[in-house]
């Protein structure tokens, strides 16, 4: 971990899919760190669930902004939005996603391909969209992306869930590659491996949960890609280690 967590204090960051699993974890673990955390999720009591945590831990309260990302016109005033309450934007964490159709891509349906391509790769141009601005005036900032291993080896039936990730990768790569020269952001993928989330009970409904990390222990690392100081650029991280794109 570069830097010290006491870092994050006073700086303000964003998590999407901070009702439950490893959005809501990362949210806990930077608060926790000192920053302010602004929340997005689709469900109100999830957030206020995340934010009841929060408090427990730091006395502090979050911000919370129930937001339903396939909403493209609503994601596109969350920037300005931010940019009005708070000023600026320092991290970003996107953790929210949706598993999409585990099937042969021989008979997959057109709804469930367009609805996992506007909640993947859409909704990560659309983040970008809104919030680089804010970033990339910070004078530390911070993106980190959670991705899939499927986008980089893609399996039988996971196509549509390869297709999303390696979309969704190849449009943080090229935001990388657009940053002016001397940039202070620093934009990252994060894989984080076989975790006892929902998304993972779903597709692996077999699979025996207890067995798997649980959010919590990967959070600290996903944190540290959030501290300012010298950071890596431009990495695909998986159990720790940084793979450079």
């Amino acid at each position: 971990m570069t830097g010290s967590l006491t870092d994050l204090v006073g700086r303000i960051t964003l998590v999407t899919g901070a009702s439950r699993g490893i959005g809501r974890a990362v949210a806990v673990a930077l608060a926790r760190a000192g920053a302010h955390c602004i929340l997005t999720a689709r469900t109100q009591g999830g957030l206020e669930q995340t934010d009841d945590l929060i408090r427990q831990h730091t006395g502090q309260n979050a911000t919370l902004l129930p937001l339903d990302l396939l909403d493209g016109e609503k994601l596109d005033t969350l920037g300005p939005s931010i940019a009005m309450q708070f000023g600026r934007l320092d991290c970003m964490v996107h953790c929210a996603g949706e598993l999409g159709m585990l099937s042969p891509l021989a008979h997959m349906q057109p709804g469930d391909w367009e609805r996992a391509m506007q909640a993947g790769p859409r909704t990560t141009w659309r983040l970008i969209r809104t919030l680089a601005p804010l970033l990339e005036r910070s004078p530390a900032g911070r993106a980190v992306f959670l991705t899939d291993s499927h986008g980089q080896t893609p399996a039988p039936f996971w196509g549509l869930v390869a297709a999303t990730r390696a979309a969704q990768d190849a449009i943080v790569r090229t935001w990388v590659s657009e940053l002016p020269q001397g940039s202070a952001l620093r934009i990252n993928l994060f894989e984080p491996g076989m975790v006892a989330t929902r998304l993972r009970r779903l597709a692996m409904p077999a699979l025996d949960m207890d067995s798997l990390t649980p959010p919590e222990a990967v959070a600290p690392r996903i944190v540290s890609l959030c501290l300012p100081g010298p950071q890596p650029q431009g990495t695909y991280v998986h159990f720790g280690i940084e793979t450079a794109y």
